[in-house]
């Protein structure tokens, strides 16, 4: 698995606005955010920079957020879903995510590289469908 060092933020310019970055702290259980575009901060309304993925989510959401970043990391497992990717602030956007395990020691994942896409929904969607979700289980190294 590719780890922090790896990450080149001049590379992947055209694409930094969707992407966001967090660490995992396997003795605590928590992610922490490392790194957003502008795109997905506008999404929260504030940076994601040094904040806990608890307070970055509504406690309604949480844990299906945390649980799915969890297995990204702990599988380790690449994530792909399509659909009504948030929810916040009382705004709404359709699109992708995808979702990468990172490790800096190449085998034990201790944070998540992510990419969402959207478009911003106006007025306030029908209750909408869970994201369809695809797994990818990596190979163990």
């Amino acid at each position: 698995m590719p780890g922090w060092g790896d990450i080149r933020p001049s590379r992947m310019a055209g694409q930094l606005p969707y992407i966001w970055v967090y660490s995992y702290d396997a003795a605590a259980d928590s992610f922490t955010g490392r790194l957003a575009g502008d795109r997905i901060e506008a999404i929260f309304g504030k940076t994601l920079r040094r904040a806990p993925l608890a307070e970055v989510f509504p406690p309604s959401e949480y844990q299906d957020v945390f649980q799915r970043a969890k297995r990204v990391v702990t599988e380790p497992a690449a994530f792909w879903g399509e659909g009504m990717v948030f929810r916040q602030l009382h705004r709404f956007g359709y699109g992708e995510r995808v979702m990468l395990p990172l490790a800096d020691d190449g085998t034990h994942g201790d944070g998540i590289l992510g990419c969402t896409t959207y478009s911003s929904i106006e007025g306030n969607p029908e209750a909408p469908l869970p994201e369809p979700e695809k797994w990818y289980a990596l190979p163990a190294v």
